[in-house]
């Protein structure tokens, strides 16, 4: 079932108005600011249940309000997803995260943890996960732009520091150094959407299985860097 909006009905409704928010006196109106970003608020969870492609139709619906009041906030249905991205998928991720992978004064292992515990748990929700797979469905450029901003940075952070923790020649085409740092994040990742997506990889503790993961990067590392320096001899080749 799909939880009540808090928002204000419009005049139209005959059904009793919603109780007004703590610290606001009854009868006050919400500002521009506070109306869109309840809205937007709304909107997010919307999307997540029912996918980008849903009606703004139906999600004045469930917030209670007119179709033409959501086209006054945001004034498009792309403008409101774009907005949804930025919120939803783009904010979660810290660009602290960056700077303390790329801490060589602690070894790669503690650092891979500490940043993998706090991005499962920060960024790889069940919401943002519904959102980012709904976006790699529809035709919109949200995951794309997500992977090419965010994640190939990561990538070559996550590989590179690992390459000079271990002494180990990395491959010259930046492709192969992203398939490297795919290894670790693509396992954390499908791991998140096993457990919240398929409900599925319950029984065991998160944490275990995140150390799992990272051990085994970490073990293998030099193996598969090797592998793609020969892969990549073989393309130069052809």
């Amino acid at each position: 079932m799909r939880a009540r909006s808090t928002l204000t009905r419009t005049s139209g409704d005959k059904k009793k108005p919603a109780a007004p928010a703590a610290g606001k006196k009854r009868g006050s109106r919400l500002s521009f600011e506070e109306r869109r970003a309840q809205i937007l608020a709304k909107a997010v969870e919307f999307f997540a249940e029912f996918g980008l492609t849903a009606q703004t139709r139906s999600l004045a619906e469930a917030c209670g309000v007119s179709q033409r009041l959501i086209y006054r906030f945001f004034p498009s249905k792309a403008a409101l997803l774009a907005e949804v991205y930025n919120q939803a998928i783009l904010s979660p991720f810290k660009s602290l995260w960056l700077v303390q992978l790329g801490d060589r004064k602690k070894p790669m292992q503690q650092r891979l943890e500490a940043f993998y515990t706090d991005y499962y748990n920060t960024v790889l929700t069940e919401r943002w996960l519904r959102l980012f797979l709904y976006a790699s469905l529809a035709e919109v450029d949200m995951a794309p732009n997500y992977i090419a901003t965010i994640i190939r940075q990561m990538l070559e952070v996550i590989t590179v520091e690992t390459a000079v923790e271990q002494g180990v020649t990395l491959p010259k085409d930046a492709h192969l150094v992203h398939e490297l740092g795919w290894l670790l994040h693509g396992a954390v990742s499908h791991f998140a959407i096993r457990r919240y997506l398929y409900q599925a990889g319950h029984d065991v503790p998160a944490e275990v299985v995140l150390d799992m993961h990272i051990r085994s990067f970490l073990a293998g590392f030099a193996a598969a860097a090797e592998a793609v320096r020969q892969a990549e001899r073989h393309i130069a080749a052809e």
